[in-house]
């Protein structure tokens, strides 16, 4: 087929086929990005105000919550968890707290976020309520466990006092 046009025709046909291949790679790079966005932890959006805090775990941990599965209020036992931070952050008037939900990797990502921020949520209120000031507590980006624990492990919530 090519054999038949002239220099110029042949130029366009092979630049036509050079601009569908780039095309074609580009869109299945695309798509095998986007695949692998969908499996990294999802985005949760903060309150209007309020940062979620990113990076590694640091910090004393001074009390953890566990959370009925599909929960996010608190169990009956955390007023005796709960009392024990606050001791802790009364002892350290420098530290802040930083809270930091968890979830598993079952089910929707996005829905298993937001459960595991709204859980951190609930903790906060309860400790502002029992009379931490609410400048000393943050909110952690929510996390996924590695899923090789306890099934109640991907159901928690770290509290930490940090410098």
């Amino acid at each position: 087929m090519l054999d038949d046009l002239d220099d110029g025709a042949r130029v366009g046909v092979w630049t036509t086929l050079g601009l569908i291949t780039l095309l074609l790679f580009g869109l299945l790079g695309g798509l095998g990005l986007r695949q692998l966005k969908g499996h990294a932890a999802p985005a949760v959006a903060a309150a209007p105000g309020e940062a979620l805090l990113e990076g590694p775990l640091s910090g004393d941990l001074t009390g953890t919550l566990y959370f009925a599965s599909g929960a996010s209020e608190l169990p009956a036992e955390a007023a005796a968890e709960l009392a024990s931070v606050k001791a802790a952050v009364d002892a350290a008037p420098a530290r802040k707290l930083v809270l930091s939900g968890f979830h598993d990797t079952s089910g929707d990502p996005a829905m298993n976020a937001e459960l595991a921020k709204k859980r951190a949520v609930a903790v906060r209120e309860a400790l502002k309520a029992a009379g931490v000031d609410a400048a000393r507590i943050q909110l952690r980006k929510p996390e996924s466990t590695a899923g090789n624990g306890p099934p109640e492990h991907a159901r928690r919530v770290e509290i930490r006092l940090v410098d």
